[in-house]
């Protein structure tokens, strides 16, 4: 059935899987509660020449296609085609679309939100603008039969979808099939571009929702070598400001700045919702990001956790106090789980979450020169104008609402 309408320190939670939390009240605690049960999974092994070969797509020359005709028309005689639009970055670019006179077709979940806390109405409002239908894009034979009952075909397919936990089954489902599923039902009604919000973290690819990633990415690039009528954008930004946030609140009522190790194992160039959206919607119409792999950060310098920590401090007028958490730790947390993982198959999805927590805890979400195997916060792009600064002022102003992290939280 569907419906269709017009108009840092880490704490890493998932309902129903795993609670692995250290805080500066409660360092030594590690508590692993039951999932569901999944089938044995065996990850790929991670090579010197894998390497070489992720790093080599981050900056992939363009394949000589004719621009397509939609170019040439006005953005409201233009069709697009928004799937994940009520996710965290989604709901901004379907704004910026309809901002910019784009005629916009928004795909939504019924409930949406952190646990399905928004529902129809809430959607309705959020999306005003878009012409919104309610379906589920897991699910090709639905989501084409809602399309079906629009009626309309669509120039350009924008994806915004992403894992809702990074666990292994979702990666799989969100980030591989129901991305691919969009592509499949776009074509076949027209599409002759894919605009697909991807990672920048896909560089090096230890994790199972990166893996799903470039997957898609993959036969994205495939079909447009072997369709000149068809190209795609690959947008693949750094971290958001939200996931920076998390720290916020709890430095402002006196708790020190936890970082792991010297705070400087890793940096970003962090980039808002809003100036992302831009980029994304820049995607659809400029032929200087036709078949392109587009990484993309915030303006201003990369930023250590020590220096997100220090400009935290000196908005507050604060002396600095930083708790320092030895890497170890997570490796040896994540070395239990994956021995535990091998006993019971059901806490594979446990194993993930404390190598993602890993991952963000020393990985640079900054481009990963092919040359030198090194992140270069140089050759980063930067786009936009709101910073890291201003957003931390905003959220010691009003708190964090509308910038919750969900059933994860990952600094």
């Amino acid at each position: 059935m569907s419906l269709c309408y017009t108009s840092n320190f880490i704490s890493l939670n998932h309902q129903k899987s795993l609670s692995l939390t250290f805080s500066s009240d409660s360092p030594r605690f590690i508590n692993l509660f039951s999932v569901k049960h999944r089938k044995p999974h065996h990850p790929i092994k991670f090579t010197a020449e894998r390497f070489k070969l992720f790093a080599s797509l981050t900056s992939s020359p363009p394949t000589e296609t004719a621009p397509s005709s939609y170019r040439s028309k006005s953005p409201k005689d233009v069709n697009v085609l928004v799937v994940g639009s009520t996710g965290y970055i989604g709901n901004y670019v379907v704004r910026e679309l309809v901002k910019r006179g784009f005629n916009v077709t928004a795909i939504a979940r019924e409930r949406s939100g952190i646990r399905g806390s928004v529902d129809k109405d809430q959607t309705l409002n959020q999306l005003r603008g878009a012409n919104v239908c309610f379906s589920d894009v897991t699910n090709l034979d639905a989501f084409e039969g809602s399309l079906n009952s629009l009626g309309n075909s669509f120039d350009v397919v924008v994806s915004c979808l992403a894992s809702r936990n990074g666990g292994v089954k979702d990666s799989w489902k969100i980030d591989y099939e129901a991305t691919r599923n969009s592509l499949v039902a776009g074509r076949k009604r027209g599409a002759s571009h894919f605009v697909l919000l991807s990672a920048i973290c896909v560089q090096k690819p230890l994790l199972e929702f990166q893996r799903a990633k470039l997957k898609f990415e993959d036969e994205l690039m495939k079909l447009a070598e072997e369709d000149g009528g068809f190209s795609y954008s690959i947008v693949r930004p750094t971290a958001f400001f939200k996931s920076l946030g998390g720290q916020v609140e709890l430095v402002k009522d006196g708790k020190p700045y936890v970082m792991f190790g010297d705070g400087k194992l890793c940096a970003c160039k962090p980039i808002s919702e809003s100036d992302l959206a831009s980029f994304i919607v820049d995607c659809v119409l400029s032929e200087d990001k036709i078949n392109k792999v587009l990484p993309i950060g915030g303006p201003g310098k990369a930023l250590t956790p020590l220096e997100q920590g220090e400009i935290l401090f000196r908005l507050l007028g604060k002396e600095p106090k930083f708790l320092k958490v030895p890497i170890g730790i997570m490796d040896f947390a994540i070395g239990v789980l994956d021995f535990l993982v091998k006993v019971f198959p059901s806490l594979e999805d446990a194993a993930e979450f404390g190598k993602i927590g890993r991952y963000y805890a020393a990985e640079s979400m900054l481009l990963l020169d092919p040359e030198t195997g090194e992140y270069s916060a140089e050759k980063t792009p930067s786009y936009g104008n709101d910073t890291l600064e201003e957003f931390f002022a905003r959220v010691l102003r009003e708190g964090m609402a509308g910038q919750e992290l969900g059933e994860q939280t990952i600094f």
